[in-house]
């Protein structure tokens, strides 16, 4: 697939893709979520040989949101659901689902359905510039791209309510603040932390990806399925090449040299 709306390249074992519109700034119109769910089915594949990935955006903002240029006017009712059953749900869920860690690197605008996306960071870095903003209640609809279920779980209802309700800014520092992102740098240092964090978890073992479904998972699951995921995942966890050499490296007091595999 060509790219004409992101940008998709390789940092040594890091995947770093890349919103590339920003003339809108980086408004995710269809176009753009195709592209996307194509670059993160490349990195789940392993062609890419991608061990972490780091989405950001190009320009001033992160992304504004959907292209709502593509969506006509006029007052005339239109299912505003059928993209996200056929395009977004799928690709938040890719994103779920990637056996690798990913870092979101939050620069400008994460707003709509951005703000989505910023937010499905294992790591989520902000710079001082940033701000989430769900704008779902300024055009009369309602949030999507998973935001209803990450928001109160990140934040508590009280917040989350807030932000969806009255649709305020809520600004990289107060983000920190809030517990939604990890860490708030300076713009200049941007990409630079998140390019920090995604090589740390490209070195790492590949019980990373198995730590990131079971916290997915933990948000759905009681007490009792969740011991149960964690014995079998740990079972599988212990079939690792990984764990035979972090074994080693542990027994022979040396640090250890992961493969991913």
């Amino acid at each position: 697939m060509d790219y004409t709306k992101i940008k998709l390249s390789m940092d040594g074992d890091v995947a770093i893709i890349a919103f590339n519109d920003p003339a809108t700034m980086n408004a995710a119109g269809v176009d753009t979520a195709e592209q996307l769910t194509d670059a993160f089915r490349q990195v789940s594949d392993g062609g890419l040989g991608a061990r972490a990935v780091v989405l950001t955006g190009e320009g001033r903002g992160f992304c504004s949101g959907a292209n709502l240029s593509s969506t006509g006017s006029g007052g005339e009712p239109r299912d505003a659901g059928s993209s996200l059953e056929r395009t977004y749900n799928p690709l938040v869920t890719a994103i779920r689902d990637l056996p690798v860690p990913i870092v979101t690197a939050v620069n400008g605008a994460a707003a709509g359905i951005g703000c989505s996306f910023a937010l499905m960071g294992d790591i989520i870095v902000a710079a001082e510039s940033a701000y989430f903003m769900q704008a779902f209640r300024r055009i009369g609809l309602v949030p999507d791209g998973g935001s209803t279920y990450l928001l109160p779980r990140m934040i508590g209802r009280a917040r989350a309510m807030e932000m969806m309700m009255l649709g305020d800014k809520v600004a990289g520092p107060k983000a920190l603040e809030w517990g939604l992102v990890n860490r708030c740098v300076p713009d200049a240092d941007l990409m630079d932390t998140a390019l920090k964090f995604a090589r740390e978890l490209a070195q790492g073992p590949k019980s990373l990806g198995m730590i990131r479904r079971l916290v997915w998972d933990a948000l759905d699951n009681e007490w009792k399925s969740q011991l149960q995921a964690e014995a079998v995942t740990q079972s599988q966890a212990g079939k690792t090449e990984d764990f035979a050499e972090g074994v080693t490296a542990f027994l022979q007091k040396r640090p250890a040299s992961f493969r991913g595999r």
